[in-house]
């Protein structure tokens, strides 16, 4: 018995998130798929990341158990042949028995994109949240600012995420948020941080898109952080203009 570790990319539009769901298409689902074809093994992947209905990825994270003797750098080229066309593993290789995806230390980085044009561009409907409004950008930046850092973020968190129910911690380390791009075209976010709470990085886009209009000051984002109340932040953000960009796992811990 081997493990196997799968970078995997995926268009989320046609899925109702990562995470198998029965009855239900999602990208867990079509991995167990083709891997049991594949293997003749009935196998159930481990993700790193369990991606809203409608969030893509680039470098989202899984492992499987296999008794195969396809070699582990084989993985992605024969699972592709498998597998629906917008979902492509891209990297495959064997890690420690016992490796978990969710119980490494890591570091994460989304980014969440924005169409700020008039009428949209129908060839980032997918991808993007069409925000028509004119945002400024140097506003958002300066909230962006004041999530940096280490904090509790029951603000910016799902009231129905599993860790809050339980009683688990809502602090969380942002290492940097970026803005790029300029109003009028897209814009986009990019968060990179040690983990995240259910919607987190969607209530933060949101709450800086709050921003770039002039409903929230840059310094309000200090006064939601102290709050920890879901309320006092700003909106939610569609799931399709966030990407999981990729997870960097720390050396030695794979």
């Amino acid at each position: 018995m081997k493990r196997i570790f799968l970078k995997v990319a995926y268009d989320g539009t046609a899925y109702c998130g990562f995470q198998f769901q029965p009855g239900d298409p999602t990208v867990e689902g079509e991995l167990n798929k083709a891997l049991s074809v594949l293997t003749g093994e009935d196998t159930e992947v481990i993700g790193a990341s369990r991606t809203d209905a409608g969030v893509h990825a680039m470098g989202n994270v899984a492992v499987f158990d296999t008794c195969s003797t396809i070699p582990a750098e084989r993985f992605a080229a024969a699972l592709n042949t498998k597998l629906p066309d917008d979902i492509r593993v891209t990297e495959s290789r064997e890690v420690p028995d016992g490796w978990h995806p969710r119980k490494q230390e890591c570091r994460k980085t989304y980014e969440y994109h924005i169409d700020n044009s008039r009428t949209g561009n129908p060839l980032r409907r997918l991808y993007t949240m069409h925000f028509p409004r004119r945002l400024d950008v140097e506003r958002m930046r300066e909230g962006a600012l004041c999530l940096t850092g280490e904090h509790d973020f029951t603000s910016f968190a799902n009231p129905s995420s599993q860790v809050l129910k339980n009683g688990g911690s809502a602090v969380r380390n942002i290492e940097e948020i970026r803005i790029d791009g300029e109003p009028g075209g897209e814009i986009t976010i990019t968060v990179r941080g040690n983990g995240f709470l259910y919607n987190m990085v969607r209530i933060i886009a949101g709450t800086l898109l709050d921003v770039g209009t002039g409903r929230f000051s840059p310094e309000d984002m200090k006064m939601m952080i102290s709050a920890c109340d879901r309320t006092k932040a700003g909106i939610t953000a569609e799931a399709k203009g966030l990407l999981l960009k990729g997870i960097d796992y720390q050396e030695g811990t794979e």
